[in-house]
């Protein structure tokens, strides 16, 4: 007898390969990339997506391997679990979750502040209450409506991304603009385009991690796909091209045509934020299409905030369904969606964005937050990695069988695995020895967290790294 608890494989192959392309594009790129570019200058905001885009591309490759061989919705937290450790699956569960309701309200607060650009006399917590509710709705019905909702929202970002770097590389090139952009100017702004030396590219870092946040939710579609051994290869040979052109590309193309003092630009001290798309039209002299472009921005950060709150009610329910949680999140209502898991996801997020609506200091706080948490379950995909191929040659199996085969092994995952420690130790750790020294605990607190959860654990059901002889290397859940 099928379980009941059990989610639908009801996402199509055109539903992930789409999801795969724009999905997860939202708040990172849209609005907390002109932050980069205010903090790093130019180049130093280039510099750092070029960094964080390699360490993303070895870190899904490590993924779609592991998702072709076990597809689940419990993703990395199962791998974890299945080829580390149960503590190190438990910990990351609970770890992604928390990033997806941090995220989720950092989506919700740039929803509102998006909307200043029609109605800025108008609380933007209004318009953050509406998304709220549209994506739970979106989200509590059967996973096929989530799937058909973020075809058509990640088709509208594609074509506004393309047609946004046609438009801005005419403008570089002196086609459009009539003269109003200084290229050159803007691009060796500051110290030959770097903005705080070394310190100022570092500290951009997690801002820029932020933007490619939600990657991952490639593997944990593999849980609902129709057929995951087919749709999540041909997702993953587009990883390269999609990090290259809407990540790099994009920023190359705003860095060019904003000065890194525009005031209108995400900091600590802005006081009428932007998206760096819209004020590109806007110097361009495009009034229309600035209008036009913040409402697509719009739709693009609801779409996001709509795939990370599918994310993190799969890792819950998935913690439901191991133990790792109370039981009542592994149950799902009779259309396959773990209600109990959505419900809960809501309302810590709304709890989260009510935090974020004071400032955006307050708001950065909660983006460096978030990248932590997301930088911690990247480094778990990359050790969850190295141990599955490890137990899979220790056991004698043969590499040509795997339906995905990562390339670069062990090369990427390690790299990965060393840069997202890196970043994750070298935030700010001066800040722990200042007069803020409260909120450096903040900004590390995802550390500790992580590690209380995986020895608190240990502890409870003495646990052990599993031996690579004794991997289940099954392919059943």
């Amino acid at each position: 007898m099928e379980n009941q608890n059990q989610v639908k494989r009801n996402l199509k192959q055109r539903h992930i390969t789409m999801i795969a392309l724009g999905g997860t594009i939202g708040t990172g790129l849209f609005l907390t990339s002109g932050a980069t570019i205010s903090q790093a200058g130019p180049w130093g905001a280039v510099l750092a997506y070029c960094f964080i885009g390699i360490m993303i591309y070895f870190v899904m490759t490590s993924l779609g391997e592991m998702a072709t061989y076990l597809p689940t919705s419990g993703s990395f937290s199962d791998y974890g679990g299945r080829y580390v450790d149960p503590a190190f699956g438990f910990a990351l569960g609970w770890n992604y979750w928390l990033n997806g309701a941090i995220t989720i309200a950092v989506d919700l607060t740039t929803a509102g502040l998006i909307t200043q650009f029609w109605f800025p006399h108008l609380p933007s917590w209004i318009f953050s209450g509406i998304a709220t509710v549209l994506i739970f709705i979106i989200n509590v019905m059967a996973v096929g409506a989530f799937g058909e909702t973020e075809y058509w929202l990640s088709t509208i970002k594609v074509i506004t991304i393309v047609l946004f770097l046609a438009i801005g590389l005419l403008t570089i090139f002196g086609v459009l603009g009539q003269g109003n952009v200084d290229v050159v100017a803007n691009l060796s702004a500051g110290n030959h385009g770097f903005v705080g030396g070394i310190s100022g590219f570092v500290g951009v870092l997690l801002i820029a991690g932020f933007s490619f946040q939600g990657t991952e939710l490639l593997g944990i579609t593999a849980g609902e796909s129709e057929d995951p051994g087919k749709s999540i290869p041909k997702a993953m040979n587009s990883i390269f091209w999609r990090i290259l052109l809407f990540y790099i590309f994009s920023i190359i193309v705003i860095a060019a045509i904003i000065n890194f003092k525009d005031p209108r630009l995400l900091n600590p001290n802005s006081t009428a934020v932007m998206s760096p798309f819209t004020i590109v039209f806007k110097n361009i002299g495009f009034a229309v299409a600035a209008s036009v472009m913040n409402a697509v921005i719009l739709t693009s950060v609801i779409s996001s905030a709509n795939s990370v709150m599918y994310a993190s009610t799969r890792i819950l329910y998935s913690l439901g369904q191991e133990k790792g949680a109370p039981k009542f999140f592994g149950r799902t209502a009779k259309n396959g969606i773990p209600f109990y898991a959505l419900l809960a996801t809501t309302i810590i997020c709304f709890i989260a964005f009510l935090t974020g609506i004071f400032g955006t200091q307050i708001y950065l706080f909660l983006v460096d937050l978030s990248s932590l948490t997301g930088f911690l379950a990247w480094l778990g995909i990359s050790i969850s990695h190295i141990r599955f191929r490890r137990a899979y040659i220790a056991q004698g199996k043969k590499l040509e069988d795997l339906p995905y085969k990562a390339k670069w092994f062990p090369f990427g995952p390690i790299v990965a695995l060393l840069m997202t420690a890196a970043i994750a130790i070298n935030l700010d750790p001066a800040m722990l020895f200042s007069e803020h020294w409260g909120e450096g605990l903040a900004l590390y607190a995802a550390i500790p967290i992580f590690i209380i959860l995986y020895f608190g654990y240990k502890w409870k059901y003495n646990t052990k790294i599993i031996p690579l002889e004794e991997v289940d290397l099954s392919r059943e859940k």
